[in-house]
């Protein structure tokens, strides 16, 4: 099977077939740097398709190296017993991440968005996280979430990208507990990214907060992630949850309350195992 197409003379990848064929379908062994397996399968596809483009190629990294970690989470989880679940989300243009919650509490937030849109005539932007991390107390599982990933096919990918949607619908205030975002490299735009990501995510659970009269919530936890972390990318995102400073009667926040470096299968493990304790 090819993991290169062309059309109309320009090279596509096919980035499921060209992820699982060119790894043979094996998970990531311990001593396996995330950001090698990348520059690796670079160095594959260039060879067999000398006409794809570096850009090309790094527009496929953020999908691998969510995978990798989607399978991180998805293993620990079960071999650890935890009872957090992290999953990958699609992007706000495909999927709405206030759709998990059931539909009172979704519609808390479309009103917010409308009264926003009507009594100023701007808009509530938000984009989704990488992963939701759900403690599904109340919500009866599925058998499959109890299967262990042990290959990379086109179907164990489709697992890892599509199992939130179990939970559309489904998911109480107390149900989301955090969010993770995940970048291959924190270049400065995406450090705002994260930090504007964050600070909206927590003041949106706020809100519901107040909406649902919730007394003493146990709090949104706002991750984020990459394969190498700087003394300025730890700095930048120690910004403050905007929302917090508005308010005298409460402490001010982190948008961001922890930043990983996770660039191998270890240091992936040993952030979920932090993530997933609840």
């Amino acid at each position: 099977m090819t993991v290169v197409i062309y059309e109309h003379g320009k090279p596509q990848i096919k980035r499921v077939e060209a992820f699982c064929i060119l790894r043979d379908k094996k998970l990531l062994s311990n001593d396996e740097l995330f950001s090698e397996t990348l520059n690796h399968l670079d160095k594959m596809i260039k060879e067999g398709h000398p006409k794809v483009t570096q850009n090309a190629l790094n527009n496929c990294h953020g999908d691998w190296y969510e995978w990798m970690l989607a399978c991180s989470a998805w293993n620990l989880r079960i071999n650890s017993n935890k009872k957090a679940i992290a999953l990958l989300l699609l992007n706000i243009s495909r999927f709405d991440v206030v759709s998990l919650y059931t539909d009172n509490l979704y519609n808390h937030i479309s009103d917010l968005r409308q009264k926003v849109k009507s009594i100023t005539n701007v808009h509530l932007i938000t984009s989704n996280p990488d992963f939701v991390i759900i403690d599904p107390d109340g919500i009866e599982l599925d058998q499959s979430f109890d299967h262990l990933i042990t290959e990379f096919t086109t179907d164990t990918i489709q697992i890892l990208e599509e199992s939130y949607r179990y939970f559309i619908g489904k998911c109480l205030f107390e149900n989301i507990i955090g969010y993770l975002s995940i970048k291959t490299s924190l270049r400065p735009d995406r450090r705002l990214q994260i930090a504007h990501e964050g600070s909206l995510m927590k003041a949106t659970y706020i809100h519901l907060q107040t909406r649902e009269w919730i007394i003493n919530p146990r709090g949104l936890k706002y991750y984020a992630a990459s394969t190498e972390v700087g003394d300025a990318d730890r700095n930048a995102l120690k910004t403050v949850a905007t929302h917090s400073i508005t308010n005298v009667q409460s402490l001010p926040q982190a948008a961001v309350d922890e930043v990983f470096v996770i660039n191998s299968l270890i240091q992936a493990n040993q952030a979920f195992d932090k993530i997933l304790s609840v």
